[in-house]
């Protein structure tokens, strides 16, 4: 991993979640496009608190929270950099 992505997996720890606006916060990397075993690279991240993320509804539970809020991954990986660049 590149010195540019860790300062930017950094960053993205401290913005509040882009669902919920919780903190603190993980980096999900969205998977969209990926085979199963693969993990897209670490520019691609969206932050999700633990709920949000790894809980029932999240990400990586039944995705409800997607559907709720009317967004894809993608749209969360722009909400993040919206968040952290954004201003």
């Amino acid at each position: 991993m590149s010195a540019a992505a860790k300062r930017h997996l950094a960053r993205v720890h401290e913005v509040p979640c882009v669902l919920c606006g919780a903190l603190p916060v993980e980096a999900h990397h969205i998977r969209d496009g990926q085979g199963m075993s693969q993990r897209a690279n670490d520019w691609m991240v969206a932050a999700l608190c633990d709920s949000c993320h790894r809980g029932d509804l999240g990400i990586h539970g039944s995705r409800t929270l997607l559907r709720i809020h009317k967004v894809s991954e993608q749209d969360l990986v722009a909400r993040t950099l919206e968040a952290l660049y954004g201003k």
